[in-house]
């Protein structure tokens, strides 16, 4: 971990340049960087982001996920990064498997995810996020995160069976956790030092029952299996959802009060919680976290486009700090920043450097 006192850093996505309009549309990124004008423009893009976040003052960066394309739910390719890019899955979109059960805004926003078919084996396909995390690194000296997903839990939820050897989610999520635990492992070897899990599956237990928490807990520890946390710091962001500034209501309704307590054991270093959009509701639950367990508090609100002041941001950060020290407290955005114009973005992280400091200094560690 950064040896500064409250390390900022942002969630994964990050608004595109304005002029940085090629798509992906499915591609391995080297077969489409063949040509040259969408090579050029994207590792432009990536290099031109990662200066907005150092000059806003992030002690720890992301690449910005350029790679997403600009797809439905206002975080782009999110979802179908991965499905694309993993041997097995259909390429079409259909409609989301639980659509029937939704209720209210949510159904709208699972016709924004949409569903995908299952019609072979799975088997990892040229996702190739070490070699993006190298091509981001060489633009900074300072740490690139790498922020992973969705996730195995998360993506098994979307799935219809048409075909091949895997017939339920519960398997799914086993062979799509082998998918990732190989994409991170090669992230590490690539000298990645910061890996964070996007996997919105820590929330499913909550709309599918209790037996369903062991299951989650098991796939994302299979996920992260193998690393060693001395040498690697891994973090999971439990999300509230985030299509077009939207939370899922339904999914998340009941608050990180619901689900944290049922992931105190699980094979990560650090939990990420989106704070600032419900007003630093269920802080007190850091309380809970064991010793060895840090927490990255969302204290910029991703959802709207309000600026947020440094004072109100180190308002909530001392929020965080009255129930947990700050040497296990990272300073994050909510989510993923692709929804918002680029220059709200670029505010909105200088908003959480100034913030951080204010705190440091009241701490005696600026």
């Amino acid at each position: 971990m950064s040896a500064q006192i409250l390390p900022t850093t942002m969630v994964g996505s990050y608004p595109r340049p304005a002029w940085f309009t090629h798509q992906l549309a499915g591609r391995d990124v080297l077969e489409a960087f063949k040509v040259a004008a969408h090579a050029e423009a994207f590792h432009d893009a990536t290099r031109t982001v990662i200066k907005d976040q150092e000059q806003a003052g992030l002690d720890i960066l992301t690449d910005g996920q350029m790679w997403f394309d600009d797809y439905h739910m206002g975080i782009g390719s999110f979802l179908w990064y991965w499905l694309e890019r993993t041997k097995g899955f259909s390429p079409e979109k259909l409609p989301h498997p639980a659509r029937a059960k939704a209720q209210g805004r949510d159904v709208w926003a699972l016709d924004e995810a949409g569903g995908v078919a299952v019609e072979g084996e799975i088997a990892r396909g040229p996702v190739r996020m070490a070699l993006i995390y190298r091509w981001a690194q060489g633009h900074t000296a300072k740490p690139i995160k790498a922020c992973v997903g969705a996730g195995p839990v998360q993506l098994s939820t979307l799935a219809h069976f048409r075909g091949g050897p895997v017939k339920n989610r519960y398997d799914l999520s086993k062979a799509l956790a082998d998918v990732f635990s190989t994409e991170i492992h090669e992230l590490i070897e690539a000298g990645c030092r910061h890996i964070q899990l996007e996997d919105l599956g820590a929330w499913m237990p909550y709309l599918s029952g209790d037996k369903d928490w062991a299951w989650v807990n098991e796939i994302v520890d299979r996920t992260m299996r193998g690393i060693d946390r001395k040498t690697v710091h891994t973090s999971w962001h439990f999300c509230m959802g985030n299509a077009w500034g939207n939370k899922l209501e339904g999914m998340t309704a009941g608050g990180y009060r619901a689900i944290l307590p049922h992931y105190l054991g699980v094979a990560v270093d650090e939990y990420v919680l989106d704070f600032a959009c419900r007003e630093m509701e269920d802080a007190d639950l850091l309380r809970q976290l064991p010793a060895d367990k840090r927490i990255a508090a969302g204290v910029i609100d991703v959802r709207t486009l309000e600026i947020e002041h440094p004072e109100q941001v180190a308002e909530r950060v001392r929020k965080v700090l009255k129930h947990i020290e700050p040497e296990r407290v990272t300073l994050t955005t909510d989510c993923g920043l692709k929804q918002l114009p680029r220059q709200v973005a670029r505010e909105k992280l200088r908003a959480l450097a100034d913030g951080a400091l204010i705190v440091r200094r009241e701490l005696g560690k600026a």
